[in-house]
C-alpha cells in the first residue's frame, strides 16, 4: 500500500469512528430515559445538580407524562433566579448587552417579576420596582447610586426568597420624582435610564427597548413609507442637505424612531446628580440638540408619541396597543403588547436554555407554540422556561 493509500485509509478510518460516536451519542439522547430528562432539564434551568429528592420527584413527574411540572420543581432551586432569570435579563441594562455588569434595580425587578408570577406584558408599563428587604441588606435604596443592589450582590444575597427581595412601587420611594402615571416597568429604574436615557437625544432608550424586548434593531426596523413629520431638527435634509440620502438612509429608520422618542421628552439620567429625573410639563434641552441643521424638522413641545410602524414592512410585529399616546407608560404598553415581544422572549429563555438559537422548522415552530402559550397565560415567565427546558431535555 503506497503512502497515499495509507493516508487516506487512516482518513476514512477516523471518519469512520467520529460517524460511529455521533450515532452512538443520538441513540443515548434518544433513548435517555425519565431520570436523565429529569437531570438534564435541572442542569439547564439552574445550571447545578439537583439534590436527590429533586431528581426523584422530577423524574416521577417525567414518567407520568407531566414533563413541565418537573420543570416547575427544578425552577425552585435559588439558582434559576439568582444565575438563570438574572443571565437572562442582565444584558438588557448597558449597551454592550454584557452579562459582566452589576445587580441593579432593572436586573431585580426582572427577577422578582418572574418569581412573582407577574404578568410579563408589564414589564416596560408597571409602577413597580423591587428592593432588598432591610432583612437582606442595611443598605438603602437610593436614586443617585448603586450600593443597595451591589451590597445584595456581593453578600450573595438570596434573591429567590421573598423575606430578601420584595415588590414596591417606583412612585412610592423616597425622593421620587415620578409619580404613578410617569411610571414605566423597567424602563423608569435607575440601572435602565443609567445606560439608555444619559446624554445623547433619548433615541437610545427606543432603540434598546426594540432590540432588548422585540429582537429587532433600528436596522430591521426600516421603513421607506413611512410619515416623517416627526423627525427633528438635527437630522439634514434640503435644503442645506442631500434630499435622496434623507429619503433612502435616513428617513428609513427616523421616521418610526422619532415618532416614538417623544414618549421620553420629560427624562433624563443627570450624571452630575447620577439619577433619573423627570421635568413634568419641560421638554429635556436634549430635544433641541443641532437645531439649527433643518429648522423645519419636528420640534418636541411635549411627550406625545405616536407608531408610524403599525403598518407598512412592520405590520408582522403584531402591534395590540395603543397606537399613540403620551409619555413612557402607554409606550411601554405599545412595545409589550406586540407579538413579537411574545416570540423575543421565548427566543431568548431558549438561547439560555438550549445553549443555541432556534434553527429549522421544529425550533420556529416551538417557538411560536410556547408563544401562544404565553400570551394565553397572562404573559407568565416561568411557563416559558418550564416549556423550553422540556423541548430541548432531549438534547
Amino acid at each position: 500500500m503506497g503512502f497515499h493509500e495509507s493516508r487516506n485509509y487512516r482518513g476514512c478510518y477516523l471518519v469512520g469512528i467520529f460517524t460511529c460516536l455521533v450515532l452512538m451519542l443520538t441513540a443515548i439522547n434518544s433513548y435517555a430515559g425519565p431520570r436523565e430528562q429529569a437531570k438534564r432539564i435541572h442542569d439547564r434551568l439552574t445550571g447545578v445538580p439537583p439534590s436527590a429528592a429533586v431528581l426523584d420527584a422530577m423524574e416521577q413527574s417525567i414518567a407520568a407524562g407531566d414533563p413541565t411540572a418537573a420543570a416547575m420543581q427544578a425552577m425552585t432551586n435559588p439558582s434559576f433566579y439568582n444565575t438563570t432569570v438574572r443571565e437572562y435579563a442582565t444584558p438588557w441594562t448597558n449597551r454592550d448587552q454584557s452579562v459582566y455588569v452589576d445587580l441593579s434595580d432593572t436586573v431585580a425587578t426582572v427577577i422578582g417579576m418572574v418569581r412573582d408570577d407577574v404578568p410579563f406584558d408589564t414589564l416596560l408599563s408597571g409602577d413597580l420596582v423591587y428592593v432588598g428587604t432591610p432583612a437582606a441588606t442595611g443598605v438603602a435604596y437610593a436614586h443617585d447610586n448603586n450600593d443597595h443592589y451591589v451590597d445584595l450582590q456581593v453578600n450573595r444575597v438570596d434573591l429567590s426568597d421573598p423575606a430578601n427581595l420584595t415588590q414596591q412601587t417606583q412612585s412610592s420611594l423616597p425622593g421620587t420624582q415620578l409619580g404613578a402615571a410617569e411610571t414605566a416597568g423597567i424602563m423608569t429604574t435607575r440601572g435602565y435610564a443609567e445606560a439608555f436615557l444619559v446624554a445623547g437625544t433619548n433615541r437610545a432608550a427606543i432603540r434598546f427597548a426594540t432590540l432588548n424586548f422585540m429582537c429587532l434593531d433600528m436596522e430591521d426596523m426600516r421603513d421607506v413609507t413611512a410619515w416623517p413629520d416627526r423627525i427633528r431638527q438635527d437630522v439634514t435634509r434640503a435644503p442645506g442637505g442631500d434630499t435622496a440620502i434623507f429619503l433612502n438612509d435616513c428617513l428609513a429608520c427616523h421616521a418610526g424612531l422619532d415618532g416614538l422618542a417623544g414618549a421620553f421628552a420629560f427624562y433624563d439620567f443627570d450624571e452630575d446628580l447620577q439619577r433619573l429625573v423627570y421635568t413634568q410639563d419641560n421638554v429635556q434641552p436634549k430635544y433641541l440638540n443641532d437645531n439649527h441643521v433643518f429648522k423645519y424638522g419636528f420640534v418636541t413641545l411635549g411627550d406625545s408619541w405616536i407608531n408610524y410602524w403599525r403598518t407598512g414592512p412592520n405590520a408582522h410585529v403584531g402591534w395590540n396597543g395603543p397606537g399613540s399616546g403620551m409619555g413612557a407608560k402607554s409606550l411601554g404598553m405599545e412595545l409589550a403588547q406586540t407579538r413579537r415581544f411574545a416570540e423575543c422572549q421565548v427566543t431568548k429563555v431558549f438561547e439560555k436554555v438550549c445553549y443555541r438559537t432556534p434553527n429549522g422548522p421544529a425550533d420556529l415552530q416551538a417557538v411560536q407554540t410556547i408563544a401562544n402559550n404565553f400570551q394565553a397565560s397572562n404573559h407568565n415567565m416561568k411557563g416559558v422556561f418550564a416549556e423550553t427546558s422540556v423541548y430541548c431535555m432531549g438534547e
